[in-house]
């Protein structure tokens, strides 16, 4: 009785193939490159939030400047964001502007209203502050409207040229008056301010303290900033270094393969 020789199957060649291997590689290199790249984007933003928040500090914390001294500085430098400002004038009421704001967990408005700058062709925005939905007509708060010279400190805040939110953020609402980002020559149309008298084309935060009447709640600049750079240059290394691990232990597993395959035959 004849038996047939037992057929021996190809043993299984363990490892990727050759170009399957530096394909994936190269891949690996590359997510691995961005990956870096984006946590040290992050330390960058780290570095510079740190700066900014420095500044701001600095600035709130400093005397109160005449509004000619931030003037002067806004044309040079255009940059005069939460400097303290000194000025006195006369409220334009008939011309406020109203922004989406909330106070303590209450919606409302914050109240922009023209300053006439006294003694000179000048006008520029205060934002007065806060007043509830129920309080956004002037007659509701007949108290608050003060009449004749007052002198503001407050904080001034950059001239704003494009809408910061992009399309996550609705157009200002020019003819009712509602804006919800500071576009200055939106905000000035339809004001009958006198002949010869520019806006400025920045605007002033008034200081804590309420008007008389409680309304507006001056004090409503916004001067938390979130610094959350370290988290996210955290994340994007510790990504990067996984992927570095993968990349080095299936390198020398393709190595030990090829090793394998180039043994001798026994």
């Amino acid at each position: 009785m004849t038996h047939e020789p037992a057929t021996q199957m190809p043993a299984a060649t363990p490892g990727l193939s050759p170009r399957r291997f530096w394909s994936a590689l190269l891949l690996g290199l590359v997510a691995l490159a961005v990956l870096i790249g984006l946590g040290t984007w992050q330390v960058e933003r780290l570095f510079w939030k740190e700066a900014l928040i420095e500044t701001i500090e600095r600035r709130i914390h400093g005397p109160a400047e005449d509004l000619g001294v931030i003037v002067a500085a806004e044309q040079s430098s255009g940059d005069i964001d939460y400097r303290p400002v000194r000025v006195t004038g006369t409220f334009d009421h008939a011309g406020e502007r109203y922004f989406l704001s909330t106070h303590e967990g209450e919606a409302g408005w914050n109240v922009y209203t023209p300053l006439l700058v006294a003694g000179q062709d000048l006008a520029v925005f205060v934002n007065r502050g806060f007043v509830p939905y129920a309080l956004k007509e002037p007659s509701a708060r007949p108290e608050g409207q003060i009449a004749g010279l007052v002198t503001v400190e407050g904080l001034a805040r950059n001239r704003v040229t494009d809408n910061p939110g992009g399309a996550l953020m609705p157009d200002n609402d020019v003819a009712q008056h509602i804006f919800f980002w500071r576009d200055v020559p939106a905000m000035a149309e339809g004001l009958a301010l006198p002949d010869g008298t520019r806006m400025l084309p920045f605007t002033i935060d008034a200081g804590e303290g309420a008007a008389p009447g409680g309304y507006p709640i001056g004090g409503q600049t916004v001067v938390t900033m979130p610094n959350n750079h370290l988290e996210y240059a955290l994340t994007w290394y510790g990504i990067g270094l996984g992927l570095a691990v993968l990349l080095t232990v299936m390198v020398v597993a393709q190595f030990r393969a090829k090793r394998w395959r180039d043994r001798p035959s026994p």
